[in-house]
């Protein structure tokens, strides 16, 4: 009767192991999807800031020649 008992407790250890086993294998994976992600968004941002940069300076020129061409037709003083 107690050799039943230990198989029985044994196969659910095992059983168990199996599933601890499953679930870190599936949260490796998920990991390593979110990482991958993580840096698709960091270089996306990346990108996303050199183009505000490069917008913001093409605004600073355009401002600049405005400012010049009202000065030029006597709309501010200098």
């Amino acid at each position: 009767m107690s050799e039943n008992v230990e198989n029985l407790i044994l196969e659910l250890l095992r059983g168990l192991r199996n599933d601890v086993q499953a679930l870190r294998d599936e949260m490796r994976n998920g990991f390593a999807e979110l990482r991958t992600r993580m840096g698709h968004l960091e270089t996306e941002l990346g990108h996303v800031h050199s183009v505000i940069a490069e917008q913001s300076v093409r605004l600073d020129r355009l401002v600049g020649r405005l400012e010049r061409i009202e000065t030029r037709l006597d709309l501010v003083t200098p």
